[in-house]
């Protein structure tokens, strides 16, 4: 599966590739040779900014070496004789040698004040828009109706959602598609209990009020397992439903419409929004289709009565080969189908240049499958990627799979409840220590924006495919890598300027100027934004734009403790005005795009 390939530029990404421009003609000038010199940032900025080990690199060519074994123009001397064909006085100082033959670059402050200056000035931080624009689907989330939002949920929607925005953010037309379960079985058994308990449901318009959805599902399912004429009859729903029965219609939507209710009350916390429906019934029509032409194509066939795509690779424990079914022996189609329909719908008429697949990652080897399948019958274009987003489990403090005491999987809305009611009786307690009053409504709102985004940035700041342990003492930290650290942190950056009666939009255009190291490292590291955004989504890694931010606030902090602002002399108060201003809208964006909502003040 491919990778999407960004085509951005900001400030740090414009030195290094022009650097990487003035190295590769010095190379030229100094041996002759042409080379594709590699930049990267140095691990110890002891040693400057930016780091290339082409010398090591060229001493292994043939036409440097002696008898084409041993160099013979040991890598320092290379990187020396490089370094003195090199102009690049523009963006760094005078490069150096060190070690065995690495070549340093110190970036000119000269460089960073006007580069930053050029960030604050610009509305998207001098973020690039990609090109090309490309159409890109994400499937997320996908609850089941008539069954409640869990946490297994949780990191679907969290991941899909930010890689959503971050996608959006850099100009790429996005889909979010929500691959809800409306179909199945188990709606036979639904709208039989409907009609049974609930018949004027069917024909009272409005008059539908079950309540809890779920304890529906559970008096169903119930009845179902005690009462074989009620099995009879569910059955028999099934049938209605699929050939199209109108009452078996009514029922299945008005029970569709409940959990939708539901699920959009988890979404607007979550602050989850502009999802597509796209459910199981959404491809049902096109099922028969897919089969059809997966059998004229040759690439289904029959085997034990079903109808099964066998797939070069992928084998059982047995060491047979593994189908993928995609009719049953009963004529039945099932979720390999539905994936194919779908997935044939978002390249065909969707037109999706990319698919995103924000799933477990149990279902890597069924995605992998399906992928193929659709390949092979010639669906998806070879320029056209699909890719498996797994993630890890969110596990108890026991470090299992995180469920309720008597062993079922823990409510989403539960969880979400309990981490706002931790953050309102950390506020109230920290307000009372500090004796400040505020209103029950800014309390309220406060509460729930720490609560709700300790959650997610927990969720989205450890790499996805790792499982994570769920302690809330731990998320709602104003210490360590955490929501509420990271808000403290634009707090600070805000209460400067209201301290200060000034308006961001108040500070003149003159140059950020940077006179102390903690001032440079600052700029530096804002300089980078662009970059990890570009590498966030080349890897479908929201943790890594977690990182960043967290290193950015760091920073500032660092920079705030050591250095006044409101206090300084003119120019300087003026330009680290700027400085935090520039922190303190990108750390918004940042939490924009984790689908995090800060505060002003904490």
């Amino acid at each position: 599966m491919n990778s999407i390939k960004m085509n951005n530029q900001g400030p740090m990404r414009f030195a290094m590739d022009h650097l990487r421009a003035r190295l590769s003609d010095a190379i030229v000038r100094a041996f002759g040779v042409d080379s594709n010199p590699q930049i990267t940032h140095t691990a110890n900025p002891t040693f400057g900014d930016l780091q290339s080990n082409v010398a090591l690199l060229l001493s292994k060519l043939p036409e440097l070496c002696s008898g084409g074994r041993k160099p013979a123009v040991q890598p320092r001397q290379i990187a020396e004789k490089i370094v003195a064909q090199l102009t690049a006085d523009d963006v760094c100082e005078q490069p150096t040698v060190a070690g065995p033959g690495f070549i340093n670059f110190k970036l000119k402050t000269s460089w960073l004040q006007k580069s930053v200056s050029e960030v604050h000035a610009d509305e998207r931080l001098s973020v690039a828009v990609a090109e090309p624009r490309r159409k890109i689907i994400i499937d997320m989330s996908s609850p089941n109706i008539a069954k409640e939002m869990h946490v297994g949920h949780l990191r679907s929607t969290n991941i899909g959602d930010s890689l959503g925005r971050l996608l959006s953010f850099l100009g790429h037309d996005v889909m979010k598609i929500n691959h809800v379960g409306d179909w199945g079985t188990q709606f036979g058994m639904l709208i039989a209990e409907l009609k049974q308990k609930h018949p004027q449901a069917l024909t009272e318009s409005g008059s539908l009020d079950l309540g809890d959805i779920v304890a529906f599902y559970k008096q169903a399912k119930k009845h179902f397992d005690e009462d074989e004429a009620f099995q009879t009859a569910a059955r028999q729903e099934v049938v209605k439903l699929q050939s199209g029965d109108a009452d078996s219609l009514l029922g299945w939507q008005l029970l569709c419409d409940m959990s939708r209710v539901a699920f959009q009350h988890i979404y607007d916390q979550l602050d989850v929004h502009n999802l597509i429906e796209q459910g199981e019934s959404f491809y049902n029509p096109q099922l028969a289709g897919v089969v059809h032409d997966l059998v004229a194509l040759e690439i289904a066939v029959e085997s034990e009565g079903a109808i099964c795509v066998f797939i070069d690779g992928f084998a059982n424990r047995e060491g047979q080969p593994l189908p993928l079914i995609v009719q049953k022996h009963d004529g039945g189609y099932n979720y390999a189908t539905t994936d194919l329909a779908a997935l044939r719908h978002r390249v065909q008429t969707d037109g999706a240049d990319d698919v995103i697949y924000v799933v477990d990652a149990g279902q890597s080897i069924h995605l992998n499958m399906v992928a193929q399948a659709a390949r092979k019958a010639g669906w998806i274009p070879d320029d056209v990627s699909v890719q498996h987003v797994p993630f890890g489990l969110v596990c108890g403090p026991d470090g299992k799979k995180l469920k309720t005491r008597s062993g079922e999987t823990v409510r989403l809305q539960d969880l979400l409840d309990e981490a706002v009611a931790h953050a309102h009786e950390q506020l109230v307690a920290r307000l009372a220590e500090k004796r400040q009053t505020e209103s029950a409504e800014w309390i309220e709102s406060t509460a729930r924006a720490i609560g709700i985004g300790a959650v997610k940035y927990n969720d989205l700041r450890l790499e996805r495919t790792t499982d994570y342990k769920f302690e809330l003492s731990k998320m709602l930290s104003l210490q360590g890598n955490t929501a509420p650290f990271m808000m403290y942190s634009y707090t600070r950056v805000k209460s400067i300027f209201r301290e200060g009666g000034i308006g961001a939009d108040e500070l003149s255009q003159s140059e950020i100027v940077l006179s102390e190291p903690l001032e440079i490292e600052l700029a530096k590291h804002l300089l980078r934004f662009n970059d990890v955004l570009e590498l966030a989504v080349q890897q479908l890694m929201p943790s890594k734009l977690c990182e960043y931010l967290f290193e950015l606030a760091q920073r500032f902090n660092r920079f705030y403790h050591e250095h006044p602002v409101l206090d300084a002399e003119e120019t300087q108060r003026t330009s680290r005005l700027k400085l935090c201003d520039v922190t303190a809208r990108t750390l918004k964006v940042g939490f924009d795009l984790l689908g995090i909502q800060p505060v002003e003040k904490m």
